[in-house]
């Protein structure tokens, strides 16, 4: 009876569409090395970044939220972003300074995340400075991609991709330093960074 419980909690709607998103990325890989169709891996890498809120929509309407679900959506974002950006890097379709500006910002992000678990504290919540940090990066990179391809409209994505891709890391970076790690320093009764 508990096993076919826990299946169930596995067996959603919404975990099935984030496991669908996880499949889709090495398609997106696929069509930027082996088919050399930067335009297509745009299109699906933004598709895979701007469905993030799906899964979770699906799990509040159909009333199917779990545990499970609540890790896999993470996990899934957590390898498209660090799959999309060495795919970039290698594809020279973006600035090697701005992708670790971006890759730092995850790997600070998660040592918060893996010292909150080490010292029991709670998960951190996510602010919404830095929910609109990685929305604004997720379109970024399929931007900077599509800005390097054969579509009419490249030298546009070309310069969105910047318009998103700067506040957005400004967001991102604001979130980790003078939020997350703020919390955290706070929650272990430590003196926090000052605000600014």
């Amino acid at each position: 009876m508990t096993a076919l419980v826990h299946r169930r909690q596995i067996l959603t709607w919404p975990n099935l569409f984030t496991l669908a998103r996880l499949v889709a990325i090495p398609v997106f890989v696929w069509l930027l090395f082996d088919r050399n169709n930067r335009g297509s891996a745009a299109w699906l890498l933004g598709a895979l970044g701007s469905t993030d809120w799906v899964d979770g929509w699906l799990a509040r309407r159909l009333g199917q939220t779990s545990d499970f679900g609540a890790k896999f959506d993470p996990i899934v974002d957590r390898v498209l972003f660090f799959v999309a950006i060495p795919s970039l890097i290698i594809d020279d379709s973006m600035p090697l300074l701005l992708a670790v500006a971006f890759v730092a910002r995850e790997f600070f992000v998660a040592l918060i995340a893996v010292l909150r678990h080490f010292r029991h504290l709670p998960n951190l919540v996510v602010s919404w400075e830095g929910k609109t940090g990685a929305f604004a990066m997720m379109f970024a990179l399929p931007m900077f991609l599509g800005g390097e391809s054969t579509l009419s409209y490249a030298t546009f994505l070309a310069w969105a991709a910047w318009a998103f891709a700067l506040p957005g890391l400004a967001y991102a970076w604001y979130s980790a330093l003078f939020q997350y790690l703020r919390q955290t320093l706070n929650d272990m009764g430590m003196a926090p960074l000052p605000h600014s």
